[in-house]
């Protein structure tokens, strides 16, 4: 498997699932295993790049905020291939969010969690428990709007 900034671990996973990363961040683990490519030394837009799957270069020709944005997550759900539909719950025994915290955020938090474990099965990598960390937050006080920072919902 390539060389990613963040390798995938049940640490990482859990992370995104309890709201400890940025939106931003979150979004930039689906872009780079997608094979979009930060462009002008880290600083600018990501762009779909050779390895980017041509059903998302075409809709996607700029890393879309999969978070932030519907079509984009939609999207990924729609690319979760139905064997692995499952691994969000038999992986990381996620029950799904409470009724008091459901938001669009949330629950597209989940669904890239779901899409990542799919693309590591895709790949046949293991989950280890732990790995590498970003520097984790505290939950947003506004859970709506998220992070500081964080593009807006929509």
């Amino acid at each position: 498997m390539e060389s990613l900034s963040w390798p995938l671990s049940r640490s990482l996973l859990e992370a995104v699932l309890s709201d400890r990363l940025s939106d931003r961040l979150v979004a930039a683990l689906v872009w780079e295993r997608l094979g979009y490519r930060q462009q002008s030394g880290g600083g600018g837009p990501w762009l779909a790049g050779p390895q980017t799957p041509e059903a998302w270069r075409d809709a996607f020709p700029e890393a879309p905020e999969v978070v932030a944005t519907r079509p984009a997550s939609v999207a990924l759900t729609r690319s979760i291939p139905r064997e692995h539909k499952q691994l969000l719950k038999e992986q990381l025994h996620f029950a799904g969010y409470r009724i008091g915290e459901l938001y669009p955020r949330r629950t597209r938090r989940a669904t890239v969690v779901s899409w990542l474990l799919a693309w590591l099965a895709d790949k046949g990598g293991e989950l280890p428990s732990a790995g590498p960390l970003p520097e984790l937050r505290d939950p947003p006080e506004n859970p709506v709007q998220g992070h500081p920072g964080d593009p807006p919902v929509g």
